[in-house]
């Protein structure tokens, strides 16, 4: 295509890279300008205007029918291009691709493939990275690049307005979104241009490169940090703490012991109407040691009262008829209370011994058998012991691992 002869005497010696026609007007650009013609109009004749690359800062004002492009070149002040704006995003490319060259963003060779602007984010795909910038400008110092080199996997997430793109670069990922009604559009050239700096044909080819080698996953990580074994359980062996002690129950010889006990209770003698006694009934001889009338007296009073004394006992005197009653319903009383506490021990017996367990009494226990408490008390004391070297072993580990933990923050911190 002829150029103006006002362009090329512009120009020079110097190569044109890119051109964009704006109607009768139209840009040249070239590695180190922009040159924007404007044509010969009823009211103006052809003129051009040059716009040196190399700005801080490109700011897009949209209009309706024009939009301004503002560079700003810091202490050299701004200047400003006036385009129609249904091609402000065609002039916009090579405006921006001459200045992140000229800034030295992007290096000498590498080509911008395609720029999008969305509201506040633009992204720069180029051959060899991604640029994202995010504010009201549409570049300046404030930008982020992602080199290819790094991207070890790409996806795409749609959503109902708008789709977001996740790039995976060493382990990190970056998420930014586009529009819908563009999003194809950045999906297709992203992916075409990182598959190609791959040298692969797909997205899955891709994954599959960097995926981690099994064999490598199965080898045990570097040990260049340790945090030892970690704290352990306290050690208790739980036979010996439910071991019972030798004395807890009641043995054999302690059940026959009771036996006999009960035993003496039952043949104990019952206290008698006449006196202490063994608890038989009195014989005549007996009755004659104690005063009373033997059975071959001839008296009829005398002969009842022998009778009575040889059957039973004998009948206690007129004086004491009142004090030997109350005692005989005394040892009755007696003889039925002790019954009952029988029945009540032997009831307690089996609440408290059978449904409760034995009772450990430590008194009984000693005096029994105190060999066996001195045992007992030996093997407590050696598992206190055992628990007690548990324990500090366990703090040296905790302590060495808090100085492992205090050396890997300062490690990463230094890395980052």
């Amino acid at each position: 295509m002829t150029r103006p002869d006002i362009v090329q005497s512009a120009l020079g010696d110097e190569g044109v890279a890119a051109r964009v026609d704006l109607g009768d007007d139209a840009l040249f650009v070239t590695p180190t300008r922009t040159i924007l013609y404007h044509a010969d109009k009823l009211l103006s004749d052809e003129s051009v205007e040059e716009y040196p690359h190399g700005a801080e800062r490109i700011t897009v004002s949209p209009g309706r029918r024009k939009s301004t492009v503002t560079l700003d070149y810091g202490l050299d002040g701004e200047r400003t291009m006036t385009v129609p704006s249904k091609t402000v995003d065609r002039a916009l490319h090579p405006v921006l691709a001459g200045t992140l060259n000229a800034v030295g963003v992007t290096d000498p060779g590498e080509t911008i493939k395609e720029t999008f602007r969305f509201s506040e984010l633009t992204l720069v795909i180029t051959s060899d990275r991604l640029v994202k910038h995010i504010g009201n400008a549409v570049w300046d110092e404030e930008f982020e690049e992602f080199h290819y080199d790094d991207v070890t996997d790409l996806a795409f997430e749609e959503g109902s307005v708008a789709t977001t793109v996740v790039l995976t670069l060493a382990g990190r990922q970056e998420r930014f979104k586009a529009p819908n009604e563009r999003a194809r559009e950045v999906r297709e050239r992203l992916t075409e241009v990182v598959l190609a700096h791959h040298g692969v044909d797909s997205v899955a080819e891709l994954r599959e490169r960097f995926a981690p080698d099994a064999d490598a996953a199965d080898e045990p990580r570097s040990s260049t940090v340790s945090f030892g074994d970690g704290p352990t359980p306290l050690s208790v062996n739980p036979g010996e703490l439910a071991e019972q002690p030798a004395n807890a129950t009641r043995n054999d010889e302690d059940a026959d012991t009771d036996e006999r006990e009960r035993e003496a209770v039952d043949a104990a003698p019952t206290p008698s109407a006449g006196g202490d006694t063994d608890g038989e009934p009195l014989t005549a001889d007996a009755a004659n040691a104690t005063g009373a009338t033997a059975p071959s007296e001839t008296t009829p009073d005398e002969g009842e009262a022998a009778e009575r004394a040889g059957t039973t006992a004998a009948e206690p005197t007129d004086g004491e008829t009142d004090g030997s009653t109350r005692t005989a319903e005394s040892a009755g009383e007696s003889e039925a209370d002790r019954d009952d506490d029988e029945r009540t021990s032997g009831l307690d017996t089996i609440e408290t011994g059978d449904l409760l367990g034995p009772q450990d009494d430590g008194e009984s226990r000693s005096s029994a058998d105190p060999g066996a408490r001195d045992d007992e008390l030996a093997a407590l004391a050696a598992e206190v012991e055992a628990l007690r070297e548990s324990v500090e072993a366990q703090n040296e580990r905790i302590a060495r691992q808090e100085e492992l933990i205090e050396r890997l923050i300062v490690e990463l911190r230094n890395r980052l």
